[in-house]
């Protein structure tokens, strides 16, 4: 069985009749796909924040580009985020940046020093109109 004729069911209020098991797994899948994607989104967002902060050589040719990755990531995750994804963003934090750490280093063939711990707020990372200050 599956999540759509549970629906009917619930609507016919025929408790009795669904299954609970199948029901309690698919709304778990659901919850984790939310995760997944949110994650995935933060993620995206810190990979460019670092990029457009410390690849300097590259800026130049990549900061729009990296910009505008940005803001559409944002505006992504703005659309999904419920407090209970936020806090589990918050819980996630360090493991997501480790994950895009991993990728910015790899895709400046290690030639870039990066903080080793994140150096952004969950809330600047989630807020519309913040981008990371541009070192030199």
């Amino acid at each position: 069985m599956t999540v759509i004729p549970d629906l009917k069911t619930l609507y016919d209020k025929r408790y009795e009749a669904l299954d609970l098991e199948n029901l309690i797994e698919e709304l778990e899948d659901l919850g984790n796909e939310k995760k997944f994607r949110v994650a995935s989104l933060l993620e995206q967002i810190i990979r460019h924040c670092l990029l457009l902060q410390f690849w300097t050589v590259k800026r130049k040719y990549n900061r729009s580009h990296w910009r505008s990755e940005i803001v559409n990531f944002k505006n992504q995750i703005d659309t999904y985020l419920t407090t209970n994804l936020r806090n589990y963003l918050s819980q996630e934090l360090p493991r997501i940046y480790q994950k895009a750490l991993n990728y910015v280093r790899e895709k400046t063939d290690n030639q870039v020093s990066f903080p080793a711990e994140c150096p952004y707020s969950l809330e600047n990372l989630l807020a519309l109109d913040w981008f990371p200050p541009e070192n030199e």
